[in-house]
């Protein structure tokens, strides 16, 4: 059909639509919009994917966060936190893609090897975590991260000795380190956390303001 001499009309899947002024001539296929719509999704999905937290990540406390170890999909997630320091609790070199995204975004590696010992044979260095809480005491290195390969045993130590300087009780401090660790509780570990000595620590702060 044809409308004042105009070209035919099409309209869903080229049928004809009839009776339609002039200004009306072509109505584009509903599926069009339709794939439009779902290419907004996708892409907004495919943003959404970008921030992906390493694995057991958690805030400890203003400034502090803990997870196991990030690769390359956990990048865009730590750039929003802004990290000026990466607390490294394995003794294995650091790969080079993390390397190189913590140079190109200023952020200061700082590296405690604790081999990770599994019981009876446990050897967790009191002296490696000491300094490991220097480090992380020091508000000029946050927000900092710490991590080891899980995010469980070494972390939750240096997690543990952290809150025993904030003065919690051992429940709350053994609760929260199996939450991280669950099935894979290590009571050499508690008993480690239990008996660490904070008394060399005790002129650092043990209370962090909000990070700016």
């Amino acid at each position: 059909m044809k409308v004042d001499g105009s070209s035919d009309l099409l309209g869903e899947s080229g049928k004809l639509i009839e009776g339609l002024p002039e200004d009306y001539r072509y109505s584009p296929p509903a599926k069009v919009a339709i794939g439009e719509e779902r290419e907004r999704e996708r892409e907004r999905e495919e943003d959404e994917e970008l921030f992906v937290p390493p694995l057991n990540f958690a805030m400890v406390d203003n400034g502090i966060f803990r997870s196991g170890f990030p690769d390359s999909a956990n990048f865009t997630f730590l750039q929003s936190l802004s990290l000026r320091s990466i607390l490294y609790l394995c003794p294995e070199p650091y790969p080079e893609a993390n390397s190189d995204f913590l140079k190109d975004n200023g952020v200061q590696l700082f590296q405690f090897g604790i081999e990770m010992c599994k019981e009876p044979f446990v050897n967790i260095p009191e002296e490696t975590i000491r300094e490991a809480l220097k480090v992380l005491l020091d508000v000029r290195n946050h927000p900092i991260l710490i991590h080891c390969k899980r995010g469980k045993h070494r972390t939750g130590c240096l997690v543990g000795c952290l809150r025993k300087l904030q003065r919690w009780c051992l429940t709350s401090i053994f609760d929260e380190y199996q939450r991280f660790a669950a099935a894979k509780a290590r009571v050499s570990d508690q008993r480690f956390m239990e008996l660490f000595d904070t008394s060399s620590l005790k002129n650092l702060p043990s209370s962090f303001p909000p990070s700016r």
